[in-house]
């Protein structure tokens, strides 16, 4: 019988029976069967879970597997990061901020934009670690800043950009203030 990970402890202190390397996206689960020298074992938690570097899984037969960020492909961003960062939060874009730098995970239309705004660029491999959110550990999945993206149609039309995990489907979680009227602002 596979051995199966209900729970995970958060920056786990060891020892660990084994290590697995996840990267960004396969950081983000629920259910999942996972691959592993020590023996497969199927994660089951309560919910989808974003993991990060130095988490664990507990397994059913007693076993405690660490997870890692394995390296992936980044862009490493200098520049005039207060610019740069608010250009890729507005494409609701995961980012690590650090005092010299920002990372991002390669995009090339990204990549294009922020070149055109004056950013040296790298490519790189490294474990992409992004900034959590202010409302939970891990990413943020539903957030309210204000307005809607969604019209009435309950179509989606707007020109930025959303990593894959960011949705804005039937379940609206942003409003937008009422547009202003051209009529007697002096607009034609």
């Amino acid at each position: 019988m596979i051995a199966t990970a209900q729970s995970i402890t958060r920056n786990a202190p060891g020892p660990f029976d084994a290590e697995i390397s996840l990267d960004y996206e396969a950081r983000l689960l629920r259910r999942k069967r996972i691959a592993c020298k020590g023996g497969d074992f199927l994660v089951d938690l309560p919910e989808v879970t974003s993991l990060e570097d130095g988490d664990a899984f507990e397994l059913s037969d007693g076993r405690v597997i660490a997870v890692r960020a394995a390296p992936e492909p980044v862009l490493v961003i200098r520049g005039h990061l207060a610019r740069l960062a608010w250009h890729i939060g507005n494409r609701h874009t995961p980012c690590r901020i650090e005092a010299d730098r920002l990372v991002i995970r390669q995009d090339h239309v990204l990549e294009a934009m922020l070149r055109q705004l004056g950013a040296q660029i790298v490519a790189m491999e490294m474990p992409f670690r992004p900034e959590g959110g202010a409302y939970g550990h891990g990413r943020t999945f539903g957030h309210d800043h204000g307005h809607s993206h969604a019209p009435a149609d309950g179509h989606h039309h707007h020109d930025h950009h959303h990593a894959p995990a960011h949705r804005h489907d039937a379940v609206l979680l942003h409003q937008h203030a009422p547009a202003a009227s051209a009529a007697g602002t002096g607009v034609a």
